[in-house]
C-alpha cells in the first residue's frame, strides 16, 4: 500500500517537548479508516500538539507516527497531500470572497474543475448565497464552516479537526455532526479533538482521554460520554 492509500495511522510511544516542557509523553494510538476517534481532555492536555504532530506540522521528539507503512520523512508531500486539517487558525484569506478562497485552494491542490468543486463545497457549507462576499464580513461560525469544506476539497484520507464546533450555533453544529458521519462513511480516518462532549456523544467510534500529556482509553460504562469523562477527569476538567 502506498502512502496515498494508507488505511490506518499509528502513533507509537510519541513524546513531544518544547524546550524543558513536555507536552506529550509516551502517546500511542491507532486510528483506522471508516472510524471517528475523539481525543478528549481539558485545556492544556496536549490535544492541539497531537493534532499538529498528526498533520506533520511538527515532529515528535521521540517515537514515530506511521501513515500505513510510511513515515513522513519517506512519504513527504504524498502523505501531506492526503491530510485535511481544520485547526484554530482557519487558513482563510479574509480579503477574498468565499468562492475565491475555495477556488484558490482547489488550484493549490492541483484539482480539476476548481469552480464546480468550490460551488459544491459552498452548498455543503450552507454558504451558496454568500459565495461572492468577502470572508472578512463573515461570522466565526460561517468562517468555520467554510474552513471545514476547504480542508475537505481534496478528499483527504486523514481528516484532523481541532475543536471544530467553535463558534457554531446549534443548527450548524448538528450539520457538522452529520457531515462527519458522511466523511466516515466515505472511508476517511477522522480524528476530532474536542471538549464539546454532548455534541459528539453517539458519533465517536472510539474515545481516548489526554490529560497532562498522557493518553488513556476513556472508561467504559453505560453513562453519557460526559459522565464517563468526569469519572476520570473530575468536574474541573469537564
Amino acid at each position: 500500500m502506498t502512502a496515498t492509500d494508507f488505511d490506518c495511522v499509528t502513533v507509537s510511544d510519541v513524546t513531544r517537548r518544547f524546550g524543558r516542557r513536555r507536552a506529550l509523553s509516551g502517546v500511542s494510538l491507532v486510528a483506522r479508516s471508516g472510524r471517528i476517534v475523539g481525543v478528549l481532555g481539558p485545556n492544556g492536555a496536549g490535544k492541539s500538539t497531537l493534532i499538529g504532530l498528526l498533520a506533520t506540522l511538527i515532529r515528535p521528539t521521540s517515537g514515530e507516527i506511521r501513515y500505513g507503512d510510511g513515515l513522513p520523512a519517506e512519504g513527504g508531500a504524498a502523505i501531506r497531500g492526503r491530510i485535511g486539517l481544520l485547526a484554530h487558525d482557519l487558513h482563510l484569506y479574509l480579503e477574498l470572497t468565499a468562492r475565491e478562497n475555495l477556488e484558490f485552494f482547489a488550484n493549490l491542490y492541483g484539482l480539476p474543475q476548481a469552480g464546480p468543486r468550490a460551488a459544491d463545497a459552498l452548498t455543503r457549507a450552507g454558504l451558496a448565497e454568500r459565495a461572492d462576499d468577502r470572508v472578512a464580513g463573515f461570522s466565526r461560525g460561517m468562517r468555520q464552516r467554510l474552513a471545514l469544506e476547504r480542508a475537505l476539497l481534496h478528499d483527504p484520507r486523514l481528516v484532523l479537526l481541532d475543536e471544530p464546533f467553535t463558534g457554531l450555533d446549534e443548527a450548524a453544529a448538528r450539520a457538522l455532526v452529520a457531515r462527519l458521519g458522511e466523511i466516515r462513511a466515505g472511508g476517511a480516518i477522522v480524528i476530532v479533538a474536542t471538549h464539546d462532549l454532548d455534541l459528539v456523544d453517539g458519533l465517536l467510534d472510539e474515545a481516548v482521554l489526554l490529560v497532562g500529556g498522557r493518553l488513556a482509553p476513556l472508561a467504559a460504562g453505560a453513562g453519557s460520554l460526559r459522565a464517563r469523562y468526569r469519572v476520570q477527569v473530575g468536574e474541573r476538567g469537564a
